[in-house]
């Protein structure tokens, strides 16, 4: 028996040419999801799709292997959605207003009692009427010992 006559056999047989179009059917559909999923990543993240689709098409897995490398780190939406929480946590910090420490509802800076839970927040100065801290012994403003 001849190894290399059964090794030309097979080669001819109609099985080998089913399986070898097979895989080439599958190699071409590799291809073109390639060419799909890059246009498609591309556009999330904002980058030129046609051409990276088009570089993916004429340079296949080489074409996406370096878009892969040089694409955008980031999606648009992810972008978008860390700027917004970036300026709604800049628009917290820039707030100055005070809660209750009781109630926890928002109150102003200068108020004697809150006007929901009627907790006594600060003392007024006997001298000027400012509002002071509870612990404070002498006013700021004024100079006065309490």
């Amino acid at each position: 028996m001849d190894l290399f006559a059964v090794f030309s056999d097979f080669l001819g047989s109609p099985i080998f040419r089913l399986l070898a179009n097979l895989f080439f059917l599958f190699l071409m559909m590799l291809w073109v999801s390639l060419v799909y999923w890059t246009y498609r990543d591309a556009k999330k993240r904002g980058a030129f799709a046609f051409y990276w689709a088009v570089v993916v098409l004429f340079f296949n897995v080489f074409g996406w292997i370096i878009y892969l490398i040089v694409r955008p780190p980031e999606f648009l939406d992810e972008v978008k959605d860390r700027e917004l929480d970036i300026k709604t946590k800049e628009a917290l910090l820039g707030t100055t207003s005070t809660v209750c420490p009781a109630c926890f509802k928002p109150i102003e800076g200068d108020f004697l009692i809150c006007p929901y839970c009627m907790k006594k927040l600060k003392k007024p100065c006997p001298s000027c009427g400012r509002p002071l801290k509870m612990g404070w012994t002498v006013c700021p403003y004024c100079r006065t010992s309490l």
